[in-house]
């Protein structure tokens, strides 16, 4: 069966959402580290979403290749900017980077249903 983004990202909420019951510090912080990182500055928050897809895919990790894929989704990627973001990976991660950027085409594709401005192209 195959993987749904969409029930990953739901889930890891739900586990983070304990976490941040239990180390509510740790997960505030956490956060507040997230929100300088990604805003925008000299890098677009586009530019930054993509940047932290690309380390996503390079460390295998569902979860982040679909909490960023749908902020790129939210900040309105097109699919030739995720594309080239995923050819970078291939280069650099080879085999195993390709296998996770096409892990995060299907993402793209499932979490883009129903945004027509996004799903184009």
């Amino acid at each position: 069966m195959s993987k749904s983004f969409g029930t990953i990202t739901n889930d890891v909420s739900k586990a983070i959402g304990s976490l941040r019951r239990d180390i509510p510090e740790t997960i505030q912080s956490f956060n507040a580290l997230a929100k300088a990182s990604l805003s925008p500055g000299v890098l677009s928050a586009l530019d930054k979403e993509l940047i932290a897809l690309a380390i996503g895919v390079s460390s295998r990790c569902d979860a982040c290749i679909g909490f960023h894929v749908k902020a790129l989704i939210r900040l309105g990627v097109s699919r030739e900017q995720l594309m080239e973001t995923l050819a970078v990976c291939t280069y650099m991660g080879g085999g195993p980077a390709l296998m996770y950027a096409a892990e995060a085409v299907r993402a793209y594709e499932e979490l883009s249903v129903g945004k027509s401005a996004t799903a184009s192209t």
